[in-house]
């Protein structure tokens, strides 16, 4: 068919920008569908193929919303389940010594930072449970990022040092764990 073509994603992590946002692969599979595109400006050949790419992408980016968060630090999403890499949240009923109901919180406030919205997530890892460990964002943003910055959740430096920066920001803020005296999830 003139003008359809399959293109491979050279990149799991890849996200191309499209009139509605983003589409990545885990948002419509490995492949992405290209509609009488040109070359790297990728402008469409009509006004009807560009509708008719917008409605792929859509529909494509509108499945990607449906989410179940577990706790605050795994996610399900298209029947794969996510375990956000280099963090630990509190577990989904731990509370801290002075009764602040850590592990809940977190759990609602990785709800609210997904609700509604496309989640991106590039596969890291297995865990032993065979969870899927992966960073994951929303609009561009690293949800593990955001979860230690705003006291949600430790970095977990046992498997990896890339929010580190952000926890000693929680810490000296004393935001979140760090205010309530919480024992990490590990111990």
């Amino acid at each position: 068919m003139p003008g359809l073509n399959y293109t491979p994603l050279p990149d799991p992590g890849m996200r191309i920008p499209t009139p509605f946002g983003w589409i990545a692969p885990g948002m419509a599979g490995h492949m992405l569908i290209r509609v009488g595109y040109r070359g790297p400006i990728e402008r469409p050949a009509s006004p009807t193929v560009g509708l008719s790419l917008a409605l792929v992408v859509a529909f494509a980016a509108g499945s990607a919303d449906a989410q179940t968060i577990t706790d605050g630090d795994t996610l399900k999403q298209g029947g794969v389940t996510y375990r956000l890499w280099g963090i630990d949240a509190p577990e989904a009923k731990q509370v801290c010594p002075d009764g602040w109901p850590a592990g809940s919180l977190a759990t609602t406030r990785l709800q609210a930072l997904t609700a509604g919205r496309s989640i991106v997530c590039q596969e890291k890892d297995r865990d032993r449970y065979g969870r899927t460990v992966a960073i994951c964002r929303v609009s561009g943003e690293d949800l593990g990022a955001i979860l230690v910055r705003e006291g949600m959740a430790w970095a977990f430096t046992r498997f990896s040092v890339d929010y580190v920066d952000q926890q000693e920001e929680a810490r000296r803020a004393n935001r979140g764990v760090h205010a309530h005296d919480c024992a990490p999830a590990w111990e």
